[in-house]
């Protein structure tokens, strides 16, 4: 369980959440109703966590590791507004998303002003390192959403091409939070490298699972199933998939896959093939794969609660169940 993981740092944690709302906070009474709005819709705040986490087995939790959550957990929340906006999300969590509520423009306002403020609040601490890992983190982020609507859009997405695309949009996210925690805690370059080895087979790991709950009849993790097959986004259980069908069969799921955006009729029939052809069982083996290799990365270290929290943490996110 989630709240076990959590143990090591619950003292932290319980901290962050006040250091997080007033970092978060703003003078303008509509951003203030924004952003207490989202703070009272929080999520499972896996990213704190990581972060901490990763500064415990590296040395001692101390306020550049707030620095660093702070500003990994703005990042996450402004990126998770711009994603509602992009593909015109009306819910995240289970609640109305911020686009739902205030339309889009002020979405991308109050996503921006959220990115603004991690950016700043690095700056104003001089934790440059940090602030140069963030920033990388959403270069890499964008860059993998915009290869992921430019490929899908073209419908040429293969198992190559979507790894690559998870490794920016997921895995850089996740694993700037193992990175920045350890450097908060003036790790060593080696123990920064398997940190952020751990953390992209986490993230991987993460995206994969994410990708199969949209092949679920039953709505998970806030969102209807078939999300991304009606967006016409690839991944990879329907990439591997087509790739084990033949070209008749191929075409037909393609076209089908077009015509997917109202009708869950056919949102069923690509999940039905998918199934079929294996397409879910291989994802699932992958994803086992890379939480495999996740706690392969950190299997060096001494045994500590940290340690213990890291390990069932991946296991935590093969077996989720949102």
């Amino acid at each position: 369980m989630l709240s076990d993981i959590k143990k090591p740092v619950s003292k932290e944690v319980k901290e962050f959440e006040p250091y997080f709302n007033e970092v978060m906070s703003s003078k303008v009474p509509l951003l203030s109703t924004i952003t207490n709005y989202i703070y009272r819709r929080k999520g499972k705040q896996i990213r704190p966590v990581l972060v901490f986490l990763s500064a415990g087995l590296n040395g001692d939790i101390n306020k550049s590791t707030f620095v660093a959550a702070g500003m990994i957990e703005l990042l996450h929340t402004a990126t998770l507004i711009h994603d509602d906006v992009v593909d015109e999300a009306y819910e995240r969590r289970g609640s109305f998303s911020i686009k739902a509520l205030w339309r889009s423009k002020i979405a991308v306002l109050v996503g921006d002003y959220l990115l603004s403020k991690g950016m700043l609040l690095a700056v104003e601490t001089g934790e440059f390192e940090l602030l140069r890992n963030m920033s990388n983190a959403v270069k890499e982020m964008s860059e993998g959403e915009l290869m992921q609507i430019d490929r899908s859009r073209k419908m040429n997405i293969d198992v190559e091409a979507y790894f690559d695309i998870i490794h920016k949009k997921t895995a850089a996210l996740i694993a700037s939070c193992l990175v920045n925690g350890a450097v908060s805690a003036g790790a060593s370059p080696t123990s920064i490298e398997k940190m952020n080895e751990y953390g992209v087979n986490l993230g991987l790991a993460f995206q994969i699972k994410d990708d199969i709950f949209d092949y679920q009849t039953k709505g998970a993790i806030g969102k209807p199933f078939g999300n991304d097959i009606k967006e016409n986004k690839l991944t990879l259980p329907l990439i591997y998939a087509l790739a084990q069908a033949d070209a008749a069969t191929k075409k037909r799921v393609l076209s089908l896959l077009r015509k997917s955006k109202r009708d869950n009729g056919v949102v069923r029939q690509v999940i039905e093939f998918t199934e079929q052809q294996g397409g879910i069982a291989y994802a699932q083996e992958k994803m086992l794969y890379f939480v495999d290799k996740a706690k392969e990365a950190i299997v060096s270290y001494p045994d500590s609660d940290y340690k213990n929290s890291l390990i069932h943490m991946a296991d935590f996110v093969a077996n989720r169940t949102k």
